[in-house]
C-alpha cells in the first residue's frame, strides 16, 4: 500500500487563495486517496474572480479490479478520463439526471478515481452539498468538466486541509472507531461488490448523505462546520455565490 502524502496543514487566511494539491497527492491507489481526501478543500473560482469553497465530507473508491467501477469490464469514449493520469476530474451523468465528481488517481491505463459525495459549505445548509447531485450542482461542475485538471490549471480545485481539520482528522491513541471523526463504510447505491468498505466520511459533519447503521446524526449544537475553519465563516462567501457558467 502506498504511504500517506505528507503535506504541511495549510492555515488558508482570509483572502489567500488555497494552494492546490501536488499530482503526487493522487498517483496512489484510490482506497488510499479517498480517506485523505476527506477534510479537503473543493474550490471553484467564480467568473467574477470570487471563490467558492466547501470541505469534502465523504468519498468513495473506486478501481479497475471492482466490480462496481465503471472502468471494471473495458475502457470506452465514456470513461477514458477514468484511465489516467491522475490528478483530473472524471464527470459522468448519473441516470441522465445528475452529475458525478470524481478525482482520477493512481496511474495512467489503470480505471481508478474517488467519487466526491458529500461537501460541507459555510454560511449554508448542512446539506445543501449532501450527495453527489447536489456538490456537483452547487460548483457547477457538468459534463463539460470531465477531464478537466484538479491540480491548480484550471477554475475547479483540490486544496489541502487546513489546519484545523488536520488536527480533528489526526488518530486519537485508543479511540472507538464509533467515535473516531474519520468513518468508513460501505458504498452507496451500487449493486455489485456491496460489502467493500471504501467509503469514508467525517464523523462530526451534518453535511454527510448517509450514515453508517447505528451512527447517528450530530447534534446541530456540537456538530462540526466549515465555519469552525481558521478563516472561519468569511471564507465561503468571498463575494457571493455566482451561477455564471465556468470557462
Amino acid at each position: 500500500m502506498a504511504d500517506h502524502v505528507d503535506l504541511a496543514p495549510q492555515g488558508h487566511a482570509h483572502g489567500q487563495e488555497p494552494p492546490a494539491l501536488p499530482r503526487r497527492f493522487f498517483s496512489r491507489p484510490a482506497e488510499v486517496v479517498a480517506p485523505e481526501l476527506i477534510g479537503c478543500l473543493l474550490v471553484r473560482r467564480q467568473p467574477s474572480g470570487a471563490l467558492l469553497w466547501g470541505v469534502i465530507v465523504e468519498t468513495e473508491a473506486y478501481t479497475q479490479d471492482d466490480p462496481a467501477c465503471h472502468g471494471h469490464r473495458r475502457r470506452s469514449a465514456s470513461n477514458a478520463t477514468l484511465f489516467g493520469p491522475p490528478g483530473h476530474f472524471y464527470v459522468y451523468r448519473c441516470y441522465g439526471i445528475h452529475h458525478c465528481v470524481n478525482v482520477v488517481t493512481d496511474r495512467a491505463e489503470w480505471a481508478s478515481g474517488v467519487l466526491l459525495r458529500a461537501a460541507a459549505l459555510a454560511k449554508a445548509p448542512d446539506r445543501q452539498a449532501a450527495g453527489p447531485g447536489l456538490l456537483a450542482r452547487c460548483f457547477a461542475i457538468e459534463q463539460r468538466h470531465d477531464g478537466q485538471d484538479c491540480c491548480g490549471e484550471g477554475p475547479v480545485w483540490l486544496a489541502p486541509r487546513p489546519s484545523r481539520l488536520q488536527a480533528l482528522l489526526s488518530p486519537s491513541p485508543g479511540a472507538p472507531p464509533g467515535e473516531a471523526p474519520l468513518r468508513q463504510d460501505r458504498r452507496i447505491g451500487i449493486s455489485a461488490a456491496v460489502d467493500q468498505p471504501w467509503r469514508w466520511y467525517l464523523g462530526p459533519s451534518r453535511s454527510v448523505s448517509r450514515r453508517a447503521q447505528g451512527d447517528r446524526q450530530p447534534a446541530a449544537a456540537t456538530a462540526w462546520r466549515p465555519e469552525h475553519l481558521d478563516w472561519g465563516a468569511q471564507g465561503a462567501g468571498l463575494g457571493g455565490r455566482d451561477d455564471r457558467p465556468l470557462s
